[in-house]
């Protein structure tokens, strides 16, 4: 369907459009004309993705003189692929109706290891050393050797790619991660490489959140992008989290052991380098060593370019520098952001490497004895550095160089195998961050963790506490960021976060013909005791007893798929075990298959997939998971997978974390942000990402079930979002076991009145439940609710509020009109 948004034609490929769809397009258009950013919340389920490439690409379109770029941020490969695949449909669809002026180039950008198409490569186990593999074969100066040694191996397919120059390029269309490997292999070129090279030409480039946020990625790939694109952030509820673990590192004595053996490995490099000079030209080796590194990675001072490029052209004539480095030699760039360091030369005690080596194993000799603390410490930044000047000699402006000194080096001695470096990475990482800042950071240590006091686990964190840092160049830079989920409510919280403001904040609900969603919270079980996972009741054997029944209860009752949400790994292990020694687990696997998410990423695979061929061949399962969980962030139980979700407790984080602790104080501080409403805001944004896994289309239908007493105060439920409060009614909150019988009782068997049957639907729709209700009378409404869910249905709305609006409908909108078609 095509329709105009004031000046601007939309193009939308499907034949009918949500109101909410409609209405988010237009909020969206006033932030883009307004070139500001935005927060934007609407419904899992109701096309948030194809509505922004919608608008935002018919902009473009509308507005040629704009030359606007849009940058869409996704938090997985797989939201990647689905991203790409709708703009593919939008694509197809805005060429049939404009011709070839509405040709684009749309690529997805990700790591070597899922790009790559090199076999010997691609053979590795992890990404680390899958991009060591690929600088093995792609390096400069191992391409150097291998122009006069044929017997040093290199990858074809960058060789056939450097051979095309600048015939190596992407045709307009839009390409997802598998059409990239496609192409590469049908022309012999590396898809990697050029993927990276085509970023700079593409009008829609979809990515990962890290290549925008994380200094260290975004300092290589997004650095050419032109301030007037748009960035989005999808599924952005954790944004703030995404942006503290970009600036966050931790040491741990592995760490500092495995960088130990990296400093021997680099001083026998060094060592070995030496030696095949003569040695009269060992002074002037060092001093081209040190040349070198100087040039490459350093931003110098305006008085001293003149005379470092000078010597720097007469020892190594056609080096380039550090920001023109060919793409196969680039490394990660610094972890702080580029504006916070100083544009001046590296300090003289680590220009040259041996100096630089002694620097890093007084650092990590200090490091050493620090972790040796027997109580919690906690210090500042400053407090830090002076600490490692008085102690180890080791100044701020030292620190702050380290990460680039490091590279510089390693870049010199030409290291390919960069996988074996990481922790010396690290604690480079560590060093420039500890002497680049000096507010929004702590540094803690613990000698164990709090919960296993009797095992030690020593571990320095530098810990960020201000999300803010790591945004902030984005929103500086680029003219609209727009931050969109189904989670972000409370929406006013993230601006206090994020430090920003934004021209447009809404929430949008959902519109349904049918109430698919069924809500409820659980106050007290059976036996009239109160269920909560408060730290004093979670372990109540009672606590967990009618936990199991509840489950028990559903299992017996709900077709296909269950999925049940713990608030930590270690409450799961624990509630599950008390299961299965009380026999609960044993009576629920008599009704359902049983599988449980770990925290290995190929088990969780693995049962996940036989979890879906479980509920596919209609024997039905459950799927033990955890919030802020792999499973709660990026997997979909649609459908059949997914007709029940339950949240056991209230998903507080860790209270007596140290980290948290810190992070909260500084909220207190600096944004007037208090702790009870940070935590209540962190925790029932998890609970409501939790439970929208079973709702992911108009089209679903599921029960959710918030398993606590605490979900029955207000201060709690109102931080859910909209669309789950449109469902709830005042007159069924908090009700009692008695209460809330005699109402299902006298709905469901009052069928002499004449609108009992809407009563009826009513009623099971939402409702305050407790485990004692779970008897004839209230199997017998669960079946309702079920079977009239999977009845045929109109999609469309009847004469009142539409849900499916037509080009005709969007034609007779309007100005001020809107709202009586749609409500």
């Amino acid at each position: 369907m095509k329709f105009q948004i004031e000046d601007v034609t939309v193009y939308f490929p499907y034949d009918y459009i949500y109101p909410e769809q409609y209405s988010y397009m237009i909020e969206l258009k006033r932030a883009l004309d307004a070139k500001g950013h935005c927060l934007l919340e609407m419904p899992t389920g109701t096309g948030k993705t194809i509505a922004l490439l919608s608008l935002i690409t018919s902009y473009s379109l509308s507005k040629p003189q704009t030359s606007i770029k849009l940058i869409y941020c996704t938090r997985t490969v797989h939201e990647m692929e689905k991203t790409l695949a709708e703009l593919k449909l939008l694509h197809n669809y805005q060429i049939k109706h404009l011709g070839p002026q509405a040709r684009i180039l749309a690529i997805g950008l990700s790591s070597r290891k899922n790009l790559c198409v090199n076999p010997t490569v691609l053979a590795a186990e992890n990404r680390d050393s899958v991009d060591a593999g690929c600088r093995k074969l792609t390096a400069s100066w191992v391409r150097a050797m291998a122009a006069e040694n044929p017997n040093v191996p290199t990858c074809q397919f960058f060789e056939n790619y450097e051979r095309a120059a600048s015939a190596a390029v992407l045709p307009p269309g839009v390409y997802t991660l598998q059409d990239l490997r496609v192409f590469g292999k049908e022309k012999g070129w590396c898809p990697y490489f050029l993927a990276r090279h085509m970023v700079q030409f593409a009008n829609v480039v979809v990515y990962s959140y890290q290549y925008l946020l994380d200094p260290k990625v975004a300092g290589i790939i997004s650095k050419e992008m032109q301030k007037e694109s748009v960035v989005v952030f999808d599924e952005a509820h954790n944004i703030d989290n995404v942006c503290i673990e970009a600036l966050s590192v931790s040491v741990r004595r592995q760490t500092l052991e495995g960088a130990t053996r990296n400093l021997n490995r680099i001083s026998q490099e060094i060592d070995r380098a030496l030696e095949h000079m003569k040695f009269k030209y060992r002074d002037l080796l060092h001093l081209f060593v040190f040349t070198v590194e100087i040039s490459i990675c350093v931003k110098f001072k305006a008085t001293d370019a003149s005379r470092l490029r000078a010597e720097y052209n007469r020892l190594v004539e056609g080096l380039a520098l550090r920001g023109n480095l060919p793409i196969t030699d680039n490394w990660l760039s610094n972890p702080a952001l580029p504006d916070d360091i100083l544009k001046e030369a590296v300090p003289g005690n680590i220009r040259r490497a041996e100096h630089f080596l002694h620097v890093l194993r007084r650092l990590v000799q200090y490091l050493r004895g620090r972790l040796d603390a027997e109580n919690v410490e906690k210090e500042s930044p400053v407090s830090f550095v002076a600490s490692i000047n008085s102690h180890a000699g080791i100044d701020q402006k030292t620190l702050k160089f380290c990460y680039d000194r490091l590279h510089s080096l390693m870049l010199t001695l030409e290291i390919t195998d960069t996988d074996e470096f990481l922790h010396i990475q690290t604690i480079c990482d560590f060093a420039t961050l500890v002497g680049t800042y000096g507010r929004g950071f702590s540094i803690i240590i613990e000698p164990f963790d709090e919960r296993m006091p009797h095992i030690p686990d020593p571990i320095l964190q530098l810990s960020c506490h201000d999300a803010s840092l790591a945004i902030k160049p984005v929103f500086d830079r680029f003219q609209s960021v727009v931050i969109t989920s189904g989670t972000l409510s409370p929406i006013d919280l993230y601006p206090r976060l994020l430090n920003f403001h934004p021209v447009v904040s809404r929430s949008f609900t959902m519109s349904l013909t049918r109430d698919c969603i069924c809500p409820m919270v659980l106050t007290r079980g059976s036996d009239q005791l109160p269920v909560s996972t408060k730290f004093d009741m979670r372990s109540d054997p009672g606590v967990v007893r009618n936990y199991g029944k509840l489950l028990l209860e559903m299992v017996s009752v709900v077709p296909d798929g269950i999925v049940c949400f713990f608030v930590s790994y270690s409450y799961m292990d624990g509630i599950i075990n008390t299961w299965n020694d009380s026999g609960i687990l044993k009576e629920i696997m008599q009704h359902k298959l049983v599988f449980i998410e770990t925290q290995d990423v190929v088990e969780t695979t693995l049962a996940l997939d036989n979890y879906r061929k479980a509920c596919d061949c209609g024997r039905g399962a459950v799927f033990f998971s955890v919030a802020r969980g792999k499973v709660a962030e990026g997997i979909d139980f649609d459908r059949h997978y997914g007709r029940l979700v339950i949240m056991f407790g209230v998903p507080f984080q860790y209270t007596l974390s140290k980290i948290l602790l810190a992070r909260l104080e500084y909220l207190r501080d600096t944004f007037q942000i208090k702790e009870g409403d940070f935590l209540t805001f962190d925790a029932l944004r998890q609970a409501a990402q939790c439970v929208g896994r079973v709702i992911r289309s108009k089209a679903d239908y599921g029960m959710m079930i918030f398993a606590d007493k605490r979900y029955s105060r207000h201060d709690k439920r109102s931080k859910l979002p909209s669309w789950i409060l449109s469902h709830l009614r005042d007159v069924n909150l908090n009700l009692s076991t008695d209460m809330a019988l005699h109402i299902a009782k006298e709905v469901a068997f009052n069928t002499k009145k004449k609108n009992a049957h809407n009563e009826l639907s009513a009623w099971i729709g939402i409702i305050y439940i407790e485990p004692r209700l779970l008897k004839k009378v209230e199997i017998l409404l669960w079946l309702k609710f079920l079977r009239k869910m999977a009845q045929p249905y109109e999609k469309i709305g009847g004469s009142g509020r539409k849900t499916l609006l037509s080009e005709e409908d969007l034609e007779k909108m309007g100005d001020g009109g809107m709202n009586e078609m749609l409500y």
